[in-house]
């Protein structure tokens, strides 16, 4: 398995490593799942403190203990922007974390998830059920194939689009482009937004600027905004917001059964550090 390590005294170690020269690792307790698929490698592992984690291609993407802060910071924050959508589609995801947080929400009618690896799903449901859940919900519809592609026939269709991509690389690279966010622009109803996640601050700042740069040159209303995810390189994450008309919070609509958000920190994730508004503001 790529980037697991096992040490002279029998412990196994997963390292995971930055172009920069940093490197993350993870003590393993055990190797719960792992296949190769067409696109990648799938792994989840029982980690000593962060418990279960989802593995692609060597690099975390989530895990039992911190998951959640994801996941309720990329899909809570759009739905109170937006007055009640009815038709939200999630592009990536395959963990399910994202329409487990979008199913809180009673107004919502219809949760398109595309993952181009139904291998990921699959290994999910069955390994991973503290972010996947039991069971899925009737409102969520799975179309396994490019998001890209998706959403390339989709029209004046979604009041909110989710992006939840892994790291631009593989697969997802196409995913952090102009002609992607363009599509997902024209995929949108005529009040509606979108959210993704747009890397970190700390090392991948070329990444968020030119992603949330391209949202610009599209949507007439933009924001940024970060959370604090220890799983993830530099701790500090980014998600970059576009909307068509201007949007306004709606803090009651705020499900109730949350772990980490609350409607103080929907308006507290937008005051950003000051590197990083002269970064983006250039």
């Amino acid at each position: 398995m790529k980037g697991l390590i096992e040490k002279e005294n029998g412990e196994m170690w997963l390292e995971e490593f930055e172009d920069n020269g940093f490197k993350v690792s993870y003590k393993i307790k055990e190797i719960l799942y792992t296949a190769q698929s067409q696109y990648q490698e799938i792994s989840i592992l029982d980690s000593e403190i962060f418990g279960k984690i989802l593995v692609l291609d060597g690099i975390v993407q989530t895990t039992s203990m911190d998951g959640h802060i994801y996941n309720e910071m990329i899909s809570h924050i759009p739905i109170c922007f937006h007055h009640k959508p009815k038709n939200v589609l999630v592009i990536g995801g395959g963990d399910q974390g994202v329409t487990q947080e979008l199913c809180k929400y009673p107004f919502i009618e219809n949760i398109d998830l595309v993952e181009i690896d139904a291998l990921v799903i699959d290994s999910c449901k069955t390994h991973l059920k503290e972010i996947a859940g039991e069971e899925s919900d009737q409102r969520v519809r799975f179309h396994y194939e490019d998001g890209a592609e998706f959403v390339k026939e989709k029209k004046n269709v979604y009041d909110v689009i989710i992006v939840d991509s892994s790291d631009p690389i593989g697969p997802a690279e196409i995913l952090f482009q102009y002609d992607f966010y363009k599509d997902i622009y024209e995929s949108l109803k005529e009040d509606g937004l979108m959210v993704c996640q747009s890397q970190s601050p700390i090392f991948h700042m070329d990444v968020l600027k030119q992603s949330f740069q391209n949202i610009q040159k599209l949507f007439p209303y933009t924001s940024l905004y970060t959370a604090v995810i220890p799983t993830y390189p530099g701790g500090l994450w980014s998600f970059a917001l576009g909307a068509k008309k201007e949007f306004k919070l709606k803090k009651d609509l705020l499900a109730k059964n949350t772990k980490y958000i609350n409607a103080k920190m929907l308006k507290a994730s937008f005051k950003l550090p000051q590197f990083l508004k002269q970064e983006i503001q250039g």
